[in-house]
């Protein structure tokens, strides 16, 4: 870990400030959990979901997933045209401690994997993620966490230095990668382990 004490708090995205499961939808469209836990297993995939992350058209892939699984085209669109269900939208105790950090005037940053599509819906909706000192979107940039490409992205844009920034993600591998480049980092659990941590951090919350 870093000898010097982090300044700078840097934010992981979903399910850290936005809840996102997919699971929220498809338990509408399938009748049992099997085989919704079987659909986002093998068709509509982590490995699938990860190519949208990294930049990948939604249109270009789902017409590739729908030409491999006929028999759920429809399924496999509502991953696009009902993104929206798939998300609770913001967890409010993590929204007020970044409004919190924000008000005592602690610089705040992002990284998250994220389809750009998608992202530039909920940055619409929820105001609070527009409002980040900088942020890095893999969609935008072609590139996922816990490559150190994507955090060295964010500390070259906005000239920061990596340790003092302190990374919050619900990702062990993420907290891992983070680290990995020099930054303190924290594996999310909860808003009130967060608080605590950051609160042992010398941040003002």
């Amino acid at each position: 870990m870093p000898k010097s004490r982090a300044t700078v708090v840097v934010f992981d995205i979903g399910n850290v400030l936005l809840h996102w499961d997919p699971r929220l939808l498809y338990r509408k469209l399938f009748k049992d959990e099997a085989t919704v836990e079987w659909f986002l297993q093998e068709v509509c995939s982590p490995s699938f979901n990860l190519e949208l992350d990294g930049g990948r058209p939604f249109s270009e892939a789902i017409a590739d997933l729908t030409g491999r699984f006929p028999d759920y085209a429809e399924e496999i669109r509502a991953y696009d045209d009902r993104w929206l269900e798939t998300t609770r939208g913001l967890m409010t105790d993590s929204a007020e401690i970044l409004q919190t950090l924000r008000s005592n005037g602690v610089r705040n940053y992002a990284i998250t994997n994220f389809s750009a599509e998608k992202f530039s819906i909920v940055r619409t909706i929820y105001p609070i993620l527009k409002a980040f000192d900088g942020i890095v979107v893999s969609g935008e940039d072609y590139v996922v966490k816990p490559d150190p490409a994507i955090y060295r992205l964010l500390l070259d844009r906005y000239g920061l230095v990596a340790a003092d920034c302190f990374f919050i993600d619900d990702s062990a591998k993420n907290v891992a990668g983070a680290r990995a480049v020099g930054m303190h980092a924290h594996l999310f659990e909860n808003a009130s382990s967060l608080r605590a941590e950051l609160h042992r951090n010398g941040f003002p919350i």
